[in-house]
C-alpha cells in the first residue's frame, strides 16, 4: 500500500470512529440506568456502515438468554427488484456452517460411539495420515479444532462452485476426499498437508477437515449426512427455513450474492464476466457444502445459537448436554487461533461463536458468555474482497460492536464496560478465515 492509500485509510478510520463511535459512547457514559434505545439513530449507523462495507442488505438479531429481544433487516437483498431484507431472508451461511457440522458429530460423541482422541482411521474407509508424519494418528479432536496438520486450503480446485444441482453429489464425500487427501490421488496436492507441524501441534484453518467430519457423521450414524442434520438438528430446533439444498427454498426469498467493484455492485456472474469468466447465474452452491454451504435465516439461526447459549436447550428441546456444549466452547490444546470444537473463542471481550465469508457473503454469530447476550448478522456482500483499508475489517467490527452494545441490551453496567479506549475487542481483529481463493466449475 502506498503512502497516499495509507493516509486515506487512516482518514476513513478516524472519520468512522469520530462520527459513529464517539457520539454513541458520549451518550452511553451519561446513562447508568436503562433508557429505551433510539432505533432511528441506531439504524443510521448500521446503514452507514453497510455502505462502507459494501453490504446491499443485512439481517440481524440480538438475543438475551433464551429469546430474541431485537431483530431487523436492512437494505435490499435483490437490488434490481428492490426487495427489502427481513429476518426471514435466506442467506448462505458460509463458515458458520461448521458449527452445525461439529454439533452433529458431538451428538454422536455423547452416545459413546467414539472418543475424541480416537484415531479417525478406525472409522474411515481409507487411511488418513499426513505423509510427512505418517506415524502420527489424526483424531476427532484434531479435526474439530483445526489441529490435524491439514493446511489452510489454497488449492483453487477445492473451492469450485457448483451450478448443476443440489447435494448430495455422487463423487462427494467419496471418492473425492480419498483422491484429494491421499498421495497419488487424482486431485492430490502436497500442499494440503503441513510439512512443519505434526498432528495436534498447531492450528491451521482447514475447510476440508469439516468435509471429513460430515463424512464421519454419515459413517458413524448410518444416516446420510443431509438427512441426519434435518432429523437431529434442524427439525428439533424448528429451523424450517434451513438446509443445504438450494432448490428447497423460494428463490425469491434468497439473498443474491453481490460484490462491490470500483464503486458499483455486481452479482457474482456479472463480476466474473468482467474477468472473462462465464458463470450461468447469480446464485451458487458450494460443491463442498459441509465447510460453508448451508442456507438459513437470522430467525432460524437464532434457535441454534440460543441452544448453545443455554446448555444445549432451545424451547425445552435439548440437542446437546451441558457438558458437551462446555467442551465445544473450550479452546483446545495446540490452538493459537482460539478454536474449540467447531467453535471459535475470542478471549478478548469474552466472545465466542463463529464467522464466515464467501464472495458475496459475510456472516457472524457471536455471544458474550458472561452476560449471555448474542448477536447474529447475515449479509450478502463482503468487505474482505474489496479495496477497503485493513482488509475491510473495521466496518464489520463496528457493526458487531453496535449490535453488542445496542442501548438497552446490557443496560448501564455493560455499557460502561464497553468503551473504545478500554475494550480491546474493538481494536483487535476477530479471528476468522478471510483470505480464501476460489475457482469455479459448472458441471
Amino acid at each position: 500500500m502506498n503512502m497516499k492509500n495509507k493516509i486515506v485509510g487512516i482518514c476513513i478510520c478516524i472519520l468512522l470512529i469520530t462520527t459513529c463511535v464517539i457520539p454513541v459512547m458520549a451518550d452511553i457514559t451519561k446513562k447508568a440506568a436503562y433508557i429505551p434505545s433510539n432505533d432511528a439513530a441506531f439504524d443510521r449507523k448500521i446503514s452507514f456502515l453497510m455502505k462502507i462495507a459494501g453490504f446491499p442488505s443485512l439481517s440481524a438479531c440480538i438475543i438475551k438468554d433464551d429469546q430474541i429481544i431485537w431483530s431487523k433487516g436492512y437494505g435490499y437483498y435483490d437490488r434490481s427488484e428492490r426487495k427489502p431484507a427481513t429476518t426471514d431472508t435466506v442467506y448462505v451461511l458460509a463458515s458458520i456452517t461448521k458449527t452445525i457440522v461439529g454439533t452433529a458429530l458431538m451428538q454422536l460423541y455423547e452416545q459413546g460411539l467414539f472418543d475424541l482422541d480416537d484415531d479417525v482411521n478406525t472409522y474411515l474407509p481409507f487411511d488418513l495420515r499426513n505423509p510427512n508424519f505418517p506415524e502420527d494418528p489424526i483424531t476427532f479432536r484434531m479435526l474439530l479444532s483445526h489441529t490435524s496438520s491439514l493446511n489452510t486450503n489454497e488449492q483453487l480446485q477445492y473451492y469450485w462452485f457448483n451450478f448443476s444441482g443440489d447435494p448430495p453429489y455422487s463423487f462427494f464425500p467419496e471418492p473425492y476426499l480419498r483422491e484429494f487427501l491421499l498421495p497419488g490421488g487424482r486431485y492430490y496436492d502436497p500442499s494440503v498437508w503441513s510439512t512443519e507441524y505434526r498432528p495436534g501441534e498447531y492450528a491451521m484453518y482447514a475447510n476440508v477437515g469439516f468435509d471429513l467430519i460430515s463424512y464421519l457423521v454419515e459413517i458413524i450414524s448410518g444416516e446420510p449426512f443431509l438427512e441426519y442434520c434435518d432429523a437431529h438438528i434442524f427439525s428439533p430446533l424448528d429451523m424450517k427455513h434451513t438446509g443445504f439444498n438450494f432448490s428447497r427454498f423460494d428463490i425469491n426469498q434468497v439473498a443474491i450474492p453481490y460484490q462491490r467493484y470500483k464503486g458499483k455492485y455486481y452479482t457474482i456472474n456479472e463480476l466474473e464476466s468482467i474477468f472473462e469468466w462465464e458463470l450461468p447465474e447469480p446464485y451458487y452452491r458450494m460443491r463442498f457444502y459441509p465447510a460453508g454451504g448451508l442456507y438459513t435465516t437470522v430467525t432460524d439461526l437464532s434457535h441454534f445459537l440460543i441452544a448453545h447459549m443455554n446448555d444445549g436447550i432451545y424451547n425445552d428441546t435439548q440437542i446437546l448436554e451441558k457438558e458437551t456444549v462446555d467442551l465445544m466452547h473450550t479452546i483446545q490444546p495446540g490452538n493459537q487461533i482460539g478454536y474449540g470444537l467447531a467453535w471459535m473463542h475470542q478471549s478478548i471481550g469474552g466472545l465466542s461463536g463463529h464467522g464466515g465469508d464467501l464472495p458475496g457473503g459475510d456472516t457472524w454469530m457471536l455471544y458474550n458468555e458472561t452476560k449471555n447476550i448474542g448477536v447474529i448478522y447475515l449479509a450478502n456482500g463482503n468487505p474482505g474482497y474489496s479495496a477497503l483499508p485493513f482488509g475491510g475489517q473495521l466496518p464489520f467490527m463496528l457493526i458487531l460492536y453496535f449490535l453488542l452494545t445496542k442501548e438497552g441490551t446490557w443496560k448501564g453496567e455493560m455499557q460502561h464496560e464497553f468503551t473504545v479506549s478500554s475494550d480491546p475487542f474493538f481494536t483487535t481483529p476477530l479471528i476468522a478465515p478471510r483470505s480464501m481463493s476460489y475457482g469455479y466449475n459448472y458441471n
